[in-house]
């Protein structure tokens, strides 16, 4: 089973929108079984809270639900826990490294790395307001990192 863990700061706009895509690409393609798909969060501000109204919005429009998740933070036991840790953000990133310490097994990486924008960031809609963009940027990464996966 690969598991994947996907990390934005609050945990209530990109990675949990990164969540449900990718759950929702794996579940079309009838491998749903093969993975554990969760996201966190680097910050403590959000925990408890659920799913961000604009992202709740953008994946109904794609027919997703986010019913049932609710932001939580990032441990240092998911580095054991996860073969992927990938963060929206360079600032993320660092923040992932403070919580888990080095990354001696690779896992940490951005979600844009598994598409041809590698070290390009994923604009967080909490301040950009494009759900859209973020949806977009979103689904190349999954898709990226589906077909790095060979699936």
């Amino acid at each position: 089973m690969i598991s994947i863990l996907f990390v934005c700061h609050g945990n209530i706009c990109r990675s949990p929108m990164a969540e449900f895509v990718m759950k929702d690409m794996v579940q079309k393609a009838g491998i749903a079984d093969n993975f554990f798909i969760a996201s966190a969060a680097t910050s403590a501000e959000e925990i408890g809270n659920p799913v961000h109204r604009g992202t709740r919005t953008r994946l109904a429009g794609e027919g997703i639900s986010t019913a049932g998740k609710y932001a939580r933070q990032m441990t240092r036991k998911d580095y054991a826990e996860y073969d992927y840790l990938i963060g929206m953000d360079r600032w993320n990133l660092r923040s992932m490294e403070r919580i888990v310490g080095p990354d001696r097994e690779g896992k940490l990486s951005l979600l844009l790395d598994y598409t041809d924008r590698a070290g390009a960031e994923i604009a967080d809609p909490w301040y950009t307001g494009n759900f859209d963009e973020t949806y977009d940027d979103i689904v190349e990464g999954c898709r990226g990192l589906l077909k790095r996966l060979g699936c």
